[in-house]
């Protein structure tokens, strides 16, 4: 049996938390106080609640981070430093060059391992293929409902309210929109991190009204030739803000442990 620990007790993290394959088990979380005495009642006193990951006395087969940016960057390092591979769903978090960096050298000093997660976008093999040949440009294209982009940096730059059609308020970098709009645009970054980097994705970030899901457009041109890539995915019934299928990226990271590991 596989055990990890899960960072975070959203509505991600109890999403994942419901589909962990045959095989996988949680044995710690890492949360708020506050979480900590539901987390008691719902594993029946099993999976044992902390509030940092220096608390854990053994060493789990998988770290998943399905927290938050803030999370990477307050546990991140004290994960990796111990050896112990770090997945994460937060990648915006890595818009920060200085903690990218952190982590990184972290890892190369201990033997951690820090696993960049698909999240809700499809493609990043090819792009990461693609990137040995050479890229010319990649631009994402998000486009959500406006209670997606409530409580986010969108608020302030165009009235959801109002909104009648599908409108663009953001264009800028991945860097950018990773920072501005940590909740949502963690994809952006996913991008940047397998294609051109931070600074040269280029990102736009739609609202519609008459939508109901998160639509993700992806377009790469290099030496290889070019693709595109639409994916129009549903956001979990507890959070708007999250894509369902980020969360099966997460789920999929536990299927690895017991079907043969990660592929370098």
């Amino acid at each position: 049996m596989k055990k990890i620990m899960m960072i975070g007790y959203g509505a991600m993290a109890r999403e994942v938390l419901s589909r962990l394959p045959d095989g996988v088990s949680v044995g710690w979380i890492v949360a708020r106080a506050a979480h900590h005495a539901a987390i008691d009642s719902a594993f029946g006193g099993q999976v044992q609640a902390l509030s940092h990951p220096d608390q854990c006395t053994e060493q789990p087969d998988l770290v998943l981070e399905c927290a938050s940016q803030q999370a990477v960057a307050e546990f991140g390092e004290a994960v990796v430093t111990r050896g112990w591979p770090l997945a994460v769903i937060s990648t915006g978090a890595l818009a920060d060059a200085a903690l990218q960096q952190r982590l990184q050298q972290a890892c190369r000093q201990h033997q951690g391992q820090l696993i960049v997660l698909s999240g809700a976008v499809a493609g990043m093999d090819g792009l990461a293929s693609a990137r040995e040949g050479g890229l010319d440009s990649v631009t994402y294209q998000a486009c959500k409902s406006p209670a997606s982009w409530r409580g986010s940096m969108a608020e302030q730059l165009i009235d959801l309210d109002a909104v009648s059609e599908a409108q663009v308020f953001f264009e800028g970098s991945a860097r950018e929109a990773a920072r501005l709009f940590p909740a949502n645009a963690n994809v952006a970054a996913t991008i940047a991190l397998n294609g051109l980097g931070m600074d040269a994705t280029r990102v736009r970030l739609l609202v519609d009204p008459a939508t109901r899901r998160n639509t993700h457009r992806l377009q790469v041109c290099g030496n290889f030739g070019e693709f595109q890539i639409e994916l129009s995915g549903n956001p979990l019934a507890s959070n708007p803000k999250t894509s369902t299928l980020a969360a099966l990226s997460a789920v999929q990271a536990c299927r690895r442990l017991v079907d043969g590991g990660f592929i370098a």
